[in-house]
């Protein structure tokens, strides 16, 4: 029988907090995915939030390039550009980048460049601004859970996040026409600490199993999904696994549709310096011996590598 990630409520957030831990970290551990049902943000909000993107990825490509940011992390990023790591073909989806706002003289302003908004969408920037600060505190939440199921103080990761270059992408994946080389997204691993993905309208995101199958991922409506990223899994030591995932094409009955998603990649602050926590090296989790590197030296070095530097 295949396998399937079994949906965790976040109403045991607030009312078993202990088991909450226990069965998204065994999630985790187990397929370095979790679905978080029962997440209790108020879909109209998400909604209107989805339509601003709408909104502004219908836009003619003369003006949203007017909007084309730095080295992809803020702004635009126009189609056929991400290559995942190692592939021969683009992605076909174009994206925006929404971070974290920082005051003049933030000395983490040299990492995290500012924002841009599109003038032609004027609700645009509220409502992505609520979507981001409203994912980032869920992604809070859920580290406090993972600290607490790798027996670490539960506010372990609230200062190594507070101030974290973390990233709201608006993902555009328009129709497939014909069959090709190119799929929406190439299997890859996350780069960042974990990732909330709201569900999208369209199916398509596949996890790769242990056994080599490819495990479609469809959570109910009111869900999350949540992944372990490639920070993470180097903190850990590979106690929680970063796992290779992909959007794939869609049947030829929806291949006129579009489809659209909004992960938050939740970052460290770019000086956190990621090192193996001691209680994540045993017998079945050897120390891999990686040197200690720093959050922003770490994302710089994959970003790289999928073509956004």
């Amino acid at each position: 029988m295949t396998p399937s990630i079994q949906p965790v409520s976040f109403q045991d957030f607030g009312r078993d907090f202990d088991g909450f831990a226990r069965d998204l970290g065994g999630s985790f551990a187990r397929y370095g995915f979790a679905v978080i049902s029962d997440h209790g943000l108020p879909q109209d909000r998400i909604d209107r939030a989805i339509a601003a993107a709408k909104t502004f990825f219908a836009l003619p490509e003369d003006v949203k390039k007017k909007y084309v940011g730095v080295g992809g992390q803020r702004g635009y990023t126009p189609f056929g550009i991400e290559t995942a790591k190692d592939a021969q073909h683009f992605d076909l989806k174009e994206f925006w980048h929404m971070g974290r706002d920082l005051p003049a003289g933030h000395p983490y302003r040299a990492s995290m460049p500012d924002n841009v908004w599109p003038a032609e969408v004027p609700e645009f920037r509220a409502e992505i601004a609520w979507l981001f600060e409203t994912l980032d505190a869920l992604g809070r939440k859920v580290l406090e859970a993972i600290a607490a199921y790798l027996k670490l103080d539960r506010h372990f990761f609230d200062a190594t996040v507070d101030q974290g270059n973390s990233i709201l992408r608006l993902l555009h994946y328009p129709p497939v026409p014909k069959d090709g080389p190119n799929i929406r997204a190439g299997a890859h691993e996350d780069i960042n600490v974990i990732t909330l993905l709201l569900g999208a309208e369209e199916a398509g995101l596949e996890v790769l199993d242990r056994d080599g199958r490819w495990l479609a991922i469809n959570p109910p409506p009111g869900s999350v999904v949540c992944n372990i990223g490639d920070m993470l899994q180097r903190l850990t030591n590979k106690v929680l696994p970063s796992t290779t995932h992909r959007v794939v094409n869609p049947a030829p009955e929806r291949r006129g549709f579009a489809r659209y998603s909004t992960p938050f990649f939740l970052h460290f602050n770019p000086d956190y310096e990621i090192v193996t926590l001691p209680g994540c090296v045993d017998g079945a989790h050897p120390d891999q011996g990686l040197p200690p590197i720093t959050a922003d030296a770490f994302l710089q070095e994959r970003l790289r590598e999928i073509k956004l530097l």
